[in-house]
């Protein structure tokens, strides 16, 4: 048989009967966008999670800091020693010191944090408003979400208003603390989102400038390739200090959201059980009612082959069709509710975010899919039509 002959056979069901033909695809188009929008909604959410790590230099980053047991002290002879470990490019600290802060007439405590502009990049610092200082800018300090609440405002009041900070160094022993004014106004040029800690960062010369900065809270070692994390961090860590990665963090995170993602396919996958018992109907009864119609294709020369071929394309066309309807369906409702949800979200002043999403290579694997469930329903009957005798299909009424 012809391959154009095949087509025209496994197509013409759209002409004969398109009422059942159009609703057998609909019910498998119901089924697909099933699976479709949960997957959707696990990607969804894996990036709105993921996006709030910064890829880049932060996953070629550790984060190295001192044991609680103080056995090890993170001070400047401690980061000479990081920086010499092989596959280092960089280690840029942070220094971290109790400050009174005062903005207006209202005072606050909080932790004042002496970082250099690289420090944002290999820790993956990233502003939610304004902007972070850069070199040369020892004017401007950028503060936590959390530290806006010591003072009732929010980011957008904040930034570009002044600051003061006294801090708080200890002495000789743990009870001389001293407190030293940095007798000097910072301007807000950012605010990073974080709800947990109160805090501001701070260029680390400004802190240096007026005492001395013994040991650091943690310090950001950059490695120069991802295949040498795990050989630098071992490194590290046999010099005694804890050591966390940002990568393994992502990798855990996508861990996670893969088995969310096949458990939200499975809970679609039982609408797609549905969807395919309903097209294994449809050929059963296309079985029955063509019985005639194959009888005297046997009997004209016809081979199982041709019929078993001619089920079977119908079956792959139905379920192909099926599948870009679930697509179409499913992103159609994906992207409809993203909006809705934006909608909603700006006018109460909250931030746009993507609940659904769908990637494009996900798309296709369905489209796919779909063929391959009409080739697996067609495959009994195809088989039950090819098996037939010719002379009792032909008698067949």
């Amino acid at each position: 048989m012809r391959i154009q002959d095949t087509a025209r056979l496994a197509t013409r069901m759209f002409k004969t009967r398109p009422a059942r033909t159009w609703l057998t695809i609909l019910g498998i188009g119901v089924g697909i966008a099933a699976v479709v929008v949960l997957v959707g909604l696990g990607y969804g959410l894996q990036g709105i999670i993921l996006e709030k790590i910064v890829f880049g230099e932060a996953l070629l980053s550790l984060n190295v800091s001192a044991p609680t047991s103080k056995a090890i002290q993170l001070d400047k002879k401690a980061l000479e020693a990081l920086a010499k470990v092989e596959h280092v490019d960089a280690v840029e600290s942070l220094a971290s010191y109790t400050s009174l802060i005062k903005y207006g007439s209202l005072k606050g405590s909080i932790f004042v944090r002496g970082v250099t502009p690289n420090y944002f990049r290999y820790g993956g610092v990233v502003p939610a408003s304004g902007s972070l200082f850069v070199a040369g800018e020892n004017n401007k300090v950028v503060l936590s979400t959390a530290a806006l609440k010591l003072f009732e405002t929010n980011a957008k009041d904040v930034i570009g208003k002044k600051v003061t900070f006294e801090v708080f160094v200890q002495g000789a022993t743990p009870e001389d603390v001293q407190g030293v004014p940095l007798n000097k106004e910072y301007e807000v040029s950012g605010v990073v989102e974080d709800a947990s800690s109160i805090y501001a960062y701070i260029p680390i010369g400004e802190l240096s400038s007026k005492f001395t900065v013994n040991n650091f809270e943690s310090a950001r070692v950059k490695v120069d390739t991802n295949a040498n994390l795990s050989i630098t961090e071992a490194a590290v860590l046999k010099k005694g200090f804890v050591v966390t990665a940002l990568s393994k963090t992502v990798e855990q995170a996508n861990k996670i959201f893969q088995g969310i993602q096949i458990v939200l396919a499975i809970f679609g996958g039982i609408a797609l059980v549905v969807s395919a018992i309903g097209m294994f109907n449809t050929m059963t009864v296309t079985l029955m009612e063509r019985t005639n119609e194959i009888g005297i294709m046997r009997t004209i020369g016809g081979s199982p082959t041709n019929i078993k071929v001619m089920f079977l394309s119908e079956a792959m066309v139905m379920g192909f069709l099926g599948g870009i309807a679930g697509i179409s369906i499913g992103v159609f409702g994906g992207l409809a509710m993203n909006f809705t949800l934006n909608t909603i979200a700006a006018r109460m002043g909250g931030a746009a975010i993507q609940l659904f999403r769908f990637p494009i290579p996900f798309l296709l694997i369905i489209a796919a899919f779909g063929a391959v469930m009409g080739f697996l329903t067609g495959v009994v009957p195809a088989k039950r039509a090819a098996s037939m005798s010719p002379l009792e299909a032909i008698r067949y009424k």
